[in-house]
């Protein structure tokens, strides 16, 4: 993994859940992972990653990911054995 992306897992992982996340390294660690990114309506993204499809909503005007979706991300990569 690049050195720069091993820090987002770090913040992923992280207690308490971190706040400034940007969503193009959140988007960039599902794709490393090996997940496909798409756009739905509105500002809304689906990734496919471990035969499954969660939706996340692209922050707006922010580029930080809101709490909520960074703990949601976690709590799916710890379920498939994702580690920081």
């Amino acid at each position: 993994m690049k050195r720069k992306r091993q820090r987002t897992p770090e913040l992923i992982f992280s207690r308490p859940t971190a706040a400034n996340v940007q969503w193009r390294d959140t988007e960039a660690l599902f794709r490393e992972l090996g997940a496909e990114v798409s756009e739905r309506e509105g500002s809304r993204v689906a990734v496919v990653l471990f035969g499954e499809v969660r939706v996340f909503h692209r922050p707006h005007p922010s580029p930080d990911t809101d709490k909520g979706a960074v703990a949601s991300a976690c709590k799916w990569l710890e379920q498939h054995g994702v580690e920081p």
